[in-house]
């Protein structure tokens, strides 16, 4: 009976030891990687607040901070920025914290990322902006964020010979959301003539898919 509880005490001490070693600065990065998964804020909160990189990755080289983008989860986001996350970092597919939040149309995280270090020289995979992929998935408030946002590249043209006017064009439905997309670009100073590898410009390609409406704000 004494052996038992002796085993049972070393047990329970063993046990309480390694849980409130699990946040200790050198923990395995899988370990604050998950919490971030989980969205469990407190815990990575107490890893980073001791000692734990801020711009940990997982195996694909996402961050802790592209992770909770990817997840949507703003909260967590936050956080990780306040803790000094790097909003640029690549993956091994070139998406950044800021990239995916503008591709995703994640507006409040766009802003926060531009208040925090987003940089306009850095590219997606397809050679694109964060504002290029938000034109043709009809992100019509992240448009505007960057579409007003001094200095940003509007005029970017990605490795396919699109602006992300072409590609609201090309890509879009030519519906009320790719209209108003049109309009902002235009009215902020989106260059029109700028032509695809084939030398069409964005108005023949609307005309030539039928975008009546999109062809009328791109010609008056």
């Amino acid at each position: 009976m004494r052996l038992f509880l002796l085993c049972l005490c070393i047990f329970t001490s063993c046990d309480a030891k390694s849980s409130s070693s699990e946040y200790e600065a050198g923990a395995p990065q899988e370990t604050i990687v998950e919490m971030v998964a989980k969205s469990n804020i407190k815990g990575v909160k107490a890893a980073l607040d001791q000692g734990a990189d801020v711009n940990t990755r997982d195996r694909n080289k996402r961050t802790l901070l592209l992770l909770a983008t990817i997840n949507k989860n703003a909260e967590m986001a936050k956080m990780l920025v306040t803790h000094g996350a790097d909003v640029n970092m690549q993956d091994n597919i070139q998406d950044s914290p800021f990239l995916y939040a503008g591709a995703s149309g994640q507006t409040e995280l766009v802003d926060l990322f531009l208040k925090n270090g987003a940089r306009f020289d850095v590219f997606n995979r397809y050679y694109g902006t964060a504002l290029i992929p938000a034109c043709e998935r009809g992100h019509v408030e992240t448009v505007k964020l960057l579409a007003n946002t001094k200095n940003f590249p509007i005029n970017h043209v990605n490795r396919l010979g699109w602006t992300a006017l072409m590609e609201a064009v090309i890509l879009g439905s030519g519906g009320s959301k790719y209209q108003e997309i049109v309009k902002i670009l235009k009215d902020r100073g989106a260059d029109l003539t700028i032509p695809d590898h084939n030398g069409q410009t964005p108005l023949q390609h609307a005309r030539l898919r039928g975008f009546n409406e999109i062809a009328k704000i791109l010609s008056e």
